[in-house]
């Protein structure tokens, strides 16, 4: 470990430390009576004063400042398969459209042709093993969609199944988490409420400043009050014209684990670049962990940076991608 770190309130610090739920290595003294006089721990910075991290096994440390002798942030904390998998299952019943069905361990979605999500198979498994990819599998799930109207489409994350080649492929979406108990919920906002079901306002803006316009067709209601096993909330600020809104869904994933989804910030055109956005998902991030949720994700396709940069600057991490593909 390199000692160009100092931690911050030691004498000669030349800096702070990172922002809270980063992942770092700190090397510290022990008391007298160890066989060794140093030693490190790994995890995730939990508190500053004094400095204090999670392990990856639960056990949190808090450390002296006189004990420290330097840290080092670390990148990002390699992902597990499972934990992919785990959360796209969490994020389906967060947004699972108004049929499904279960094919050779891949989860199929039908939602009237309303968004990529809500009408398309993802791979997430089964007790009996990975998701099947084989041309029978694929001839059922075509099927299946056909019964319904739909083309068939597969939504394809990272690391659980590998894309067909020749397969056409598009909207390739980052997947951001953060650990709510890192996260540092501001005040809340006078004007912000939260309802069980959006309103006619809330449907309005959505429909001409979301990411409906690119859709060609207005909001199917019925997909967006859509939630399986969980909890919605269609936060609005402003009255009587909104000027940002958002939707967040409370699910839990088959580890255990209980995610709070932010999808549908929007936020007019007039009053963006004022933290309109930030304090929405702020406050629906609150309102998650009040319901139990221990941690949040957003899904961001590339190429937005703008709301890169906003959930970046929340403090969300990469956690992994998927995209779409079709025959």
């Amino acid at each position: 470990m390199t000692t160009d770190h100092p931690p911050a309130g030691v004498p000669g610090a030349d800096g702070g430390l990172p922002p809270l739920g980063r992942r770092m290595v700190v090397r510290y003294r022990l008391p007298e009576g160890y066989p060794q006089p140093l030693t490190d721990v790994i995890g995730e910075l939990v508190a500053i004063d004094p400095l204090t991290v999670r392990t990856a096994d639960g056990q949190v440390l808090s450390i002296a400042a006189d004990r420290v002798v330097a840290w080092k942030e670390l990148g990002a904390r390699p992902i597990r398969t499972s934990e992919i998998r785990a959360l796209e299952a969490a994020a389906a019943d967060g947004w699972p459209g108004l049929q499904r069905a279960w094919i050779d361990g891949w989860l199929l979605r039908a939602g009237e042709g309303y968004t990529g999500r809500a009408n398309s198979a993802v791979p997430l498994g089964g007790s009996e093993g990975p998701a099947r990819f084989d041309a029978e599998t694929m001839h059922r799930i075509g099927e299946w969609y056909t019964a319904h109207g739909l083309p068939l489409q597969l939504l394809l994350p990272d690391r659980l199944t590998a894309i067909p080649q020749g397969w056409r492929t598009w909207n390739e979406t980052m997947v951001l988490a953060i650990d709510l108990e890192t996260f540092v919920l501001p005040p809340g906002v006078p004007m912000l409420r939260i309802a069980a079901e959006p309103d006619g306002a809330w449907l309005s803006m959505y429909r001409h400043r979301g990411g409906d316009t690119e859709i060609g067709r207005p909001p199917v209601v019925e997909v967006l009050t859509a939630v399986r096993d969980g909890e919605l909330g269609f936060a609005t600020v402003g009255l009587p014209a909104p000027l940002a809104i958002g939707r967040a869904a409370v699910t839990t994933a088959p580890d255990g684990r209980r995610w709070v989804g932010l999808t549908c910030v929007t936020v007019a055109d007039e009053h963006r670049r004022h933290g309109l956005g930030s304090l929405v998902c702020a406050e629906l991030l609150r309102w998650g962990h009040a319901r139990g949720a221990t941690h949040a994700y957003v899904q961001v396709e590339a190429g937005n940076t703008g709301a890169m940069a906003l959930y970046r600057e929340l403090g969300f991490v990469e956690h992994h991608w998927y995209r779409y593909v079709a025959p």
